[in-house]
């Protein structure tokens, strides 16, 4: 598959989420590359930068000033988004001033769209940080990845630019006290000539002992659906995906294919 997908706005949609509803996005990173801590080879938005290069972020006070102005309109219109999500171009929380956005936007929500809930969309490697933390918890719905069971696949996958630790991210998000949503990505393929599968069995337990460390109030699975930066991916058929869903069910679980 060919590169990319960016958000080319602060303030994008509403839009229809196969996840999430009518959904009205909001993008910390810049406008015109992906800016995260990770390089996940599956993601719409391309590849990270080169090093070095400086990103420019929208201020706080922009973010709030176009979703403000946004969900003026909108209102004008007698629509209202079902679900206000972060998202982006990269990952939310890196943003230096993301709590404080996430208090004003719960604000904005309360004001001019009482029913909408608000989600985040996130690898979950900054809630380390307090600020982080805090904020997540203050949203309707956190939705914190986890890709695979292992940590090598993880490294594989995520391609995380910092030493990830797969206990502490774990550790991390058993401190939602279940109080989340868990998203995680099926797929195969090959990377540096290594091939690679978290449907296989080995993967597929360890990642469901996770999930029940974890005890997230929802799952979401999913598989690629758009175009993605690295070209040896395959996607996990719908079936397929279904089979892992009835896994978890069976064990009390609420699980979403998307």
């Amino acid at each position: 598959m060919a590169t990319t997908f960016l958000f080319h706005d602060v303030i994008f949609g509403p839009v229809k989420s196969r996840r999430l509803g009518i959904s009205l996005g909001i993008n910390l990173s810049p406008t015109h590359t992906k800016w995260c801590n990770y390089n996940c080879l599956y993601c719409e938005c391309g590849w990270n930068p080169v090093a070095g290069s400086k990103p420019v972020l929208p201020s706080k006070e922009e973010v709030i000033q176009k979703l403000q102005e946004t969900l003026v309109l909108m209102q004008e219109k007698g629509e209202k988004p079902d679900v206000i999500t972060f998202s982006g171009n990269g990952e939310p929380t890196m943003h230096p001033s993301f709590e404080w956005i996430v208090d004003e936007v719960i604000n904005l929500r309360n004001s001019f769209c009482s029913g909408a809930r608000i989600a985040v969309l996130s690898n979950a490697s900054l809630l380390h940080k307090e600020s982080v933390f805090r904020a997540l918890q203050k949203v309707d719905d956190p939705i914190l990845k986890l890709d695979s069971g292992g940590e090598r696949m993880s490294r594989i996958i995520n391609q995380p630019a910092y030493p990830f630790d797969l206990e502490k991210h774990l550790q991390e998000m058993e401190k939602f006290e279940g109080n989340f949503i868990l998203q995680s990505i099926f797929l195969r393929g090959r990377y540096q000539e290594e091939i690679f599968d978290n449907t296989n069995e080995d993967e597929l337990c360890r990642w469901m002992k996770h999930v029940k460390r974890l005890n997230p109030r929802k799952v979401m699975i999913y598989s690629l659906d758009r175009a993605t930066p690295h070209p040896d991916l395959e996607k996990v058929s719908l079936e397929e995906l279904e089979r892992i869903a009835q896994k978890l069910r069976s064990e009390g679980f609420d699980v979403q294919v998307a």
